[in-house]
């Protein structure tokens, strides 16, 4: 028995989103009458966080307090259109959307304080606190809850705001049918080392050292946090999950996590995180998303470190020991490539 040391490297260019029909996402924006702020969405947090950050792009595009704003994830019936939550868009297009809504409902807001102050609405600007004061005399101001009272009340204001955004249909080559279905792109490198042994087949992976660009990170710690899991998914993915050889007849397959082979507490791997951020042009406050681009890289990673490893190529996923052992016989043994 011999364990070999092998090491994997991928990278990736990321597309955000699509091009289709515009891929349009809606938002609206309303203040209730104690001036507290409510985003409703039809596109659904899968957990990545997208509720967390609408709430901080509506925050900072209404100038109020983070603690001030709701999100309603609501269903496709009562809820503003949105494609989907896929391709990993949600960040980009509802993040924008969401910057269009809460323009809206922050000019009626200001024009409400203004009407209040009896003052011009260019002369106004917020403090983040939950206050609307006059630029250059602070002491002159309202805040945020008694403006939405005075709107609602007294003015007989709504303040609210509609969003939607869309991605400009891209031009088609008459000849060559070449489009351009995509808005942006994010970016990733993976280097992935484990070791595999001869013997069983059986794969661990040791460490893994990445660097992602996602534009700007808007949430610093919520975007550290899905790109170690993402990473925890496509290892998952490349080693371990699977429906074969049953599917689509599953009268033999897993029913439930007790039986779905996945990787436990036992195969935690270190993770060094690199995030690049580099503001995107036309992307709300800079931030693209990381999204799937978190997993996608690791498997092929997996693969090229197995194949570095004990010279095996395995074309089809999950990698499982068997197929690691049937690769070393046809070879005629384990063939390390080595360090390049």
């Amino acid at each position: 028995m011999t364990i070999h040391k092998g090491r994997g490297f991928a990278c990736i260019n990321y597309p955000i989103g699509m091009n289709l029909g515009g891929d349009p996402s809606q938002a609206l924006v309303h203040s209730t009458p104690d001036g507290k702020f409510m985003v409703s969405l039809s596109a659904i947090d899968l957990g990545q966080g997208m509720k967390s950050v609408t709430r901080q792009i509506a925050a900072e595009t209404l100038g109020v307090p983070l603690a001030d704003v709701y999100v309603d994830t609501a269903d496709s019936d009562s809820g503003p259109h949105d494609m989907g939550s896929f391709a990993s868009r949600g960040t980009h297009r509802v993040g924008n959307a969401v910057i269009q809504a809460a323009k809206e409902a922050r000019n009626v807001m200001l024009e409400a304080a203004a009407e209040e102050l009896e003052v011009s609405v260019n002369d106004l600007e917020t403090d983040g606190k939950g206050n609307i004061q006059v630029k250059g005399a602070p002491s002159r101001s309202i805040t945020v809850s008694d403006t939405a009272i005075a709107a609602q009340f007294s003015q007989g204001r709504t303040i609210s705001g509609r969003g939607i955004f869309l991605i400009p249909t891209s031009d088609v080559d008459p000849d060559t049918g070449e489009m351009t279905p995509v808005s942006c792109f994010a970016h990733a490198a993976v280097v992935l080392d484990l070791q595999v042994d001869d013997e069983t087949g059986e794969v661990e992976v040791l460490e893994i050292n990445s660097a992602y660009e996602v534009g700007r990170a808007l949430n610093p710690k919520m975007v550290e946090q899905q790109l170690i899991g993402g990473a925890w998914m496509g290892v998952s993915h490349a080693l371990y999950e699977t429906t074969e050889p049953y599917y689509p007849d599953r009268s033999h397959g897993p029913v439930d996590f007790n039986q779905y082979l996945m990787p436990g507490p036992g195969e935690v791997f270190n993770h060094n995180v690199a995030v690049l951020e580099r503001p995107a042009e036309g992307a709300p406050y800079g931030g693209k998303g990381p999204g799937e681009m978190c997993a996608n890289p690791l498997l092929p990673a997996v693969a090229n470190a197995v194949y570095n490893a004990v010279g095996v190529r395995c074309d089809a996923l999950p990698i499982t020991p068997e197929k690691i052992l049937r690769g070393i016989m046809a070879n005629g043994g384990a063939k390390p490539q080595g360090v390049r």
